[in-house]
């Protein structure tokens, strides 16, 4: 049975060392690992915050409980920058470097309740999940909360490492971060319940249709007439592929290659 990546892991063929060594390590030789920083005087720790961002959503139309517990628990200011953590909770995409977002948090939670809607994950929970575009990892930190086990590949070296460096201290062993080409999918750990992308191309690879579970879900920006973004719903049925185009979006453009 072929092995699947620790946390994190590397497409290259350089794994890192898994959660529970990489502990033992430092345990043995530098003491506990140092907490994320966290912001001093901004009360952006506080679950009152968290809370009230929670009670915006609900207002917005989202209903699933599960989603809104897993938004109230992840502290979306440990993934942004110093300079913007004032604007953590507040329903905007912010930019993490590179030329890249971290989605609303609105989005965030819409496209993760469209995940829950999947058929196999309505039967038995959600399952195993690959994002498309780690990101700063906030969407993965928020997926782990809801499914068995999450795939998260990202096409940039740096926002791999700032991902890895934001996700370690919350010790989620259900992670998996991935350097790669997210437009090949991860086939090493399909089939999955639900794939999810943060950026948008003119058409969906024929990769993660592919690695698509029977009974899975797809969640994806896709680009539409006139230059704008529309999100794009595949569910995978015994007869085909069933497409269901919902409201505008913007996402950053989908991209080949690693960088």
């Amino acid at each position: 049975m072929q092995r699947r990546p620790g946390f994190p892991a590397r497409l290259d063929g350089r794994q890192g060392p898994s959660a529970p060594a990489a502990a033992s390590a430092t345990r043995a030789g530098r003491g506990a690992a140092a907490p994320a920083p966290v912001p001093q005087g901004l009360g952006l720790d506080s679950a009152a915050v968290r809370a009230r961002m929670v009670q915006r959503l609900a207002a917005s139309g989202i209903t699933a409980a599960p989603v809104l517990q897993a938004m109230g628990t992840v502290e979306r200011h440990r993934f942004v920058d110093t300079a913007l953590v004032n604007q953590a909770y507040e329903d905007t995409s912010l930019p993490i470097g590179l030329g890249q977002t971290i989605s609303k948090p609105s989005v965030v939670a819409r496209m993760t309740e469209l995940l829950l809607g999947a058929e196999c994950a309505r039967a038995a929970g959600l399952g195993r999940v690959l994002e498309i575009g780690t990101g700063c990892g906030y969407q993965a930190a928020v997926l782990a909360r809801l499914a068995r086990e999450v795939y998260t590949i990202e096409r940039l070296r740096a926002l791999h490492e700032k991902a890895r460096d934001y996700l370690r201290p919350l010790r989620l062993a259900n992670v998996h971060l991935i350097l790669g080409d997210g437009m090949l999918g991860y086939a090493a750990g399909a089939p999955y319940a639900g794939i999810i992308s943060a950026a948008g191309g003119e058409s969906l690879p024929q990769q993660w249709c592919d690695q698509l579970a029977m009974g899975g879900r797809l969640v994806a920006p896709l680009a539409g007439g006139g230059g704008r973004q529309v999100l794009l719903v595949v569910d995978k049925t015994p007869q085909g592929l069933k497409q269901s185009v919902l409201e505008a979006v913007h996402f950053v453009p989908l991209k080949s290659g690693i960088a």
